[in-house]
Order: C-alpha cells, then sequence, then structure tokens
C-alpha cells in the first residue's frame, strides 16, 4: 500500500509541477509579446521625435529669416507728463 501512495503523490506532484510551468509559459509569452508591443511603440516615437526635431530647426530657421526680413520698429517712449484733468477757466471778468 505504501507504495500505491508514494506512486500517487508522485503523479499528483508532477501533475501540479506541470500545470505550474504551463502556467509560466503563458506568462512568459504574454510577457514577450509585451515587450515587442513596446519596442515598437518606442521604435515609433523615436521616429516621432526626430520629425519634429527637424520640424522644430525648420520654423526656428523659419523665424530667424523672418525677424531679419522686417526688424522690429521701437516705439518712441512715451512722455509721463500727460496732462490728465484741463486746467480750470475762470468765467469771471
Amino acid at each position: 500500500m505504501s507504495r500505491g501512495v508514494l506512486l500517487l503523490a508522485v503523479a499528483i506532484g508532477l501533475s501540479l509541477s506541470a500545470c505550474q510551468d504551463r502556467k509560466a509559459r503563458e506568462e512568459n509569452e504574454q510577457l514577450k509579446a509585451h515587450v515587442l508591443q513596446l519596442q515598437k511603440d518606442a521604435g515609433e516615437l523615436g521616429n516621432r521625435i526626430d520629425v519634429l526635431t527637424k520640424e522644430n530647426a525648420d520654423l526656428k530657421a523659419e523665424i530667424a529669416h523672418l525677424k531679419a526680413r522686417h526688424p522690429a520698429k521701437k516705439t518712441p517712449a512715451s512722455k509721463g507728463h500727460r496732462r490728465t484733468t484741463k486746467p480750470a477757466t475762470s468765467s469771471e471778468n
């Protein structure tokens, strides 16, 4: 009888470890797929950064070109002594 119990315990142990191995393999495959997707996304973001960097440089060059064509005009400084009220006029003669 002890031999039967031992074989049963070994069979149960092997089936449990096989089940855990299967779950671990499934999880491993899911993680691999997730890593591949993240790598793809990172590559796309890198390309997008390159495009935006070039666009930014082009816009800076255009701004510099426009500033060179039309220099900003300086406005005369306002005089600080403005009259806010009219002087009182006398109506007496």
